[in-house]
C-alpha cells in the first residue's frame, strides 16, 4: 500500500510571466512584508484534493481526463491581502467564464471523490507572500500579465529541508 499523496490541479504559470511577477513583487512590497513564494512555486489552484490514496488519484485524474473545455486568457490585474489567512495575492478582476467553469467542475469531482471543499467561494489567485502579519500596501492598478491557459495540471506538494515543493504529475489539454 502506497502513502498517500498530498494533491491540487491548477494552473501552471509560464517560466517568462512567473519572472516577472517575482521581480514585480520585489519592486512593490518589502522584504518584511511576507515570506515570498518562489517562483517554481507560482500557480493557481483550481481544486485543493488533500492526502489521496492512489485509488483516489486514478478516479479523479480518470475524471479530469474527461474534461472538455475550450482554452483562455487569464489576466492578472489585481491584487489584494486576505488578513486573516496573512497571505498577499495576485489575482483578477474578471475571471474568464472559462475558469470559473473549470475550477467547478474539478472542485465538484473532487467534492463527489470525498475530497473536503471549501465552502468559500472560489477566488482565483497566485499566492505571493505567506505570513504577512500586518497590512501592506497594495500596488495601485496598471499591472497586467496576460496568461494564455491551454492545459490544467495535477501537482503534488512535498515537504521536505525546510522547502515545499510542487511537482506536475500530469497534464490534460484544454481544447482549441
Amino acid at each position: 500500500m502506497s502513502e498517500p499523496k498530498r494533491l491540487f490541479f491548477a494552473l501552471e504559470i509560464p517560466g517568462d510571466i512567473q519572472q516577472q511577477i517575482i521581480h514585480w513583487r520585489a519592486a512593490q512590497f518589502p522584504p518584511e512584508a511576507g515570506r515570498p513564494i518562489a517562483a517554481a512555486n507560482l500557480h493557481l489552484t483550481l481544486a485543493f484534493l488533500g492526502d489521496i490514496s492512489a485509488e483516489k488519484q486514478r478516479a479523479l485524474t480518470t475524471m479530469a481526463g474527461r474534461i472538455r473545455q475550450p482554452g483562455f486568457i487569464l489576466h492578472l490585474n489585481d491584487a489584494g491581502q486576505w488578513l486573516r489567512s496573512r497571505v498577499v495575492w495576485l489575482g483578477t478582476r474578471q475571471p474568464p467564464r472559462g475558469l470559473l467553469q473549470l475550477a467547478s467542475l474539478l472542485r465538484s469531482q473532487a467534492a463527489r471523490s470525498g475530497c473536503y471543499q471549501s465552502p468559500q467561494p472560489f477566488h482565483p489567485h497566485i499566492t505571493l507572500l505567506r505570513d504577512a502579519s500586518h497590512a501592506v500596501k497594495i500596488p495601485p492598478p496598471g499591472f497586467h500579465w496576460p496568461v494564455p491557459v491551454s492545459e490544467f495540471v495535477l501537482y503534488e506538494s512535498t515537504f521536505s529541508q525546510g522547502r515545499t515543493r510542487y511537482t506536475a504529475l500530469e497534464r490534460w489539454p484544454l481544447t482549441e
